[in-house]
C-alpha cells in the first residue's frame, strides 16, 4: 500500500468529523486554537470509549499533526536551546502519531468481528461492511505507525544521543522503545489484519444453507 492510499484511508472519517464539529455552537469570545500543543491538549481518554469519543480524539490529533508548533516558551516541556527545540519537535510528532495509532486501533475494534458465528449468516452483508470499516481503521493505524517510526528515528540520531528532555520522559521512553523494537505496532496491526481476513473469508463462504 503506497503512502497516498494509506493517507486516503487514514482520513476516511474526516468529512464526518468536520460535519459534526461544524454544528457545535461557538462561544462569542472563543479562544482560537492554532498550535499543535493546543490541539493536543483537547485530546483526552474517555471513560466509556464510545466510537464518537474516539473519532473526536482522532479529529483533534489530526489537527495537531497539521498545525504549527507554538513558541518554545509555551512548549509542553522546558526548552533551553535550539538543539532541545529540534528534538522536542521530533518527539512531539512521534507522540502524536503514536496516539493516532492507538485511537485507530481502538476505533477499528468497535467494528471488528472477532469470529464469524454461523448464526450471523442472515446479516452477512452488514458484517462484511463492518469488517471493511475495521480494516480501513487498521490500515490507517499502520500508516501512522510508519510516521511515528520516522519521527522516532529523527529524534534518535547521534547528535541527540546524550540529550534528554527530562520534562518529557514518557516521550523519551517511547522513542527508546521504538528504537529497540520493544514497541512495534506493526506486529499488532499485522496480526489484526490477518485475523480479520480469516473472519471475512468465513463470512464470504456462508450461503443460504449456513443458517
Amino acid at each position: 500500500m503506497n503512502n497516498r492510499t494509506a493517507r486516503t484511508g487514514s482520513a476516511f472519517l474526516l468529512p464526518l468529523l468536520v460535519a459534526i464539529f461544524s454544528l457545535l455552537p461557538s462561544p462569542a469570545h472563543a479562544w482560537v486554537v492554532m498550535y499543535k500543543e493546543e490541539f493536543y491538549k483537547l485530546y483526552h481518554v474517555h471513560y466509556s470509549q464510545y466510537p464518537d469519543d474516539t473519532m473526536e480524539n482522532i479529529y483533534w490529533l489530526e489537527r495537531a499533526v497539521e498545525a504549527d508548533f507554538c513558541n518554545p516558551l509555551y512548549a509542553l516541556g522546558k526548552i533551553s536551546n535550539e538543539k532541545e527545540w529540534e528534538k522536542y519537535r521530533d518527539l512531539l510528532m512521534m507522540h502524536l502519531n503514536l496516539k493516532l495509532v492507538e485511537q485507530h486501533l481502538r476505533l477499528g475494534s468497535k467494528w471488528d468481528k472477532q469470529v464469524a458465528y454461523f448464526y450471523n449468516a442472515p446479516w452477512k452483508e452488514q458484517n462484511l461492511d463492518s469488517l471493511n470499516t475495521a480494516e480501513t481503521c487498521y490500515n490507517a493505524a499502520l500508516y501512522y505507525w510508519n510516521e511515528a517510526k520516522t519521527w522516532a528515528e529523527k529524534a534518535n540520531v547521534r547528535e541527540f544521543r546524550f540529550l534528554f528532555l527530562l520534562d518529557l520522559q514518557d516521550w523519551e521512553d517511547e522513542r527508546e522503545r521504538i528504537g529497540t523494537g520493544d514497541l512495534d505496532y506493526s506486529r499488532t496491526i499485522g496480526r489484526e489484519l490477518a485475523r480479520l481476513q480469516k473472519v471475512r473469508s468465513d463470512f464470504l463462504a456462508m450461503d443460504k444453507n449456513t443458517y
